[in-house]
């Protein structure tokens, strides 16, 4: 989605050529824009495909899957919680995460409830590093007995395992913007190079 890469590349921070802060659109302010478009060409990747209802992870996730769910027709959305609520009293589906950026394992739930079974999931998330949040929230939707159809990220880093992990696990990988590398504090998109190749 070029215009997700021109974006990044002009508000997005490189931190010693390994973090994508995003923080200006997409983590921490929000561009509702920006993030309709996003939403509406996750639900087009993903038209050929019947999807029942979206998961993400709380919290960046959450508006991206939003987006993407009025895009499919206002289908639901249901995200996972990081941390256990009081008012979390009815039976959960759980399961550890491993968070490479804050080096710290935490636990995701879904209430019983808001996951039934032999659904098709849309899992959607604001990145895609290591693979270990779609993971979990894969194991969520196994846990609930229904399938993953299709994983959408808004930003993937290809230098990671994330894609190649999801893949080989047998489930489909959409991404907006896929980086390949960080030089001089700057993003190297992959479609960047496919572009100019055509």
């Amino acid at each position: 989605m070029l215009e997700l890469e021109n974006r990044i590349k002009k508000d997005g921070r490189v931190i010693d050529n390994r973090i994508l802060k995003v923080d200006s659109f997409l983590n921490h302010q929000l561009d509702p824009a920006l993030l309709t478009r996003m939403g509406q060409e996750l639900a087009r990747l993903y038209a050929d495909t019947a999807i029942d209802r979206i998961v993400t992870i709380e919290t960046s996730g959450i508006a991206v899957a939003y987006a993407v769910a009025m895009a499919m027709g206002n289908i639901p959305v249901v995200f996972a919680r990081k941390k256990r609520s009081l008012l979390s009293v009815d039976d959960q589906y759980v399961t550890s995460v491993y968070s490479y950026t804050k080096e710290e394992e935490y636990t995701a739930s879904i209430s019983r409830q808001y996951l039934p079974a032999r659904e098709n999931i849309l899992i959607i998330d604001d990145f895609l590093a290591s693979g270990a949040a779609a993971l979990g929230l894969i194991r969520l939707v196994q846990q609930a007995g229904s399938r993953t159809a299709g994983i959408g990220v808004v930003i993937e880093k290809t230098f990671q395992p994330g894609r190649a992990t999801l893949e080989q696990a047998g489930y489909r990988v959409e991404a907006l913007a896929s980086i390949e590398s960080f030089t001089d504090n700057q993003p190297i998109f992959t479609s960047s190079h496919v572009r100019r190749k055509t």
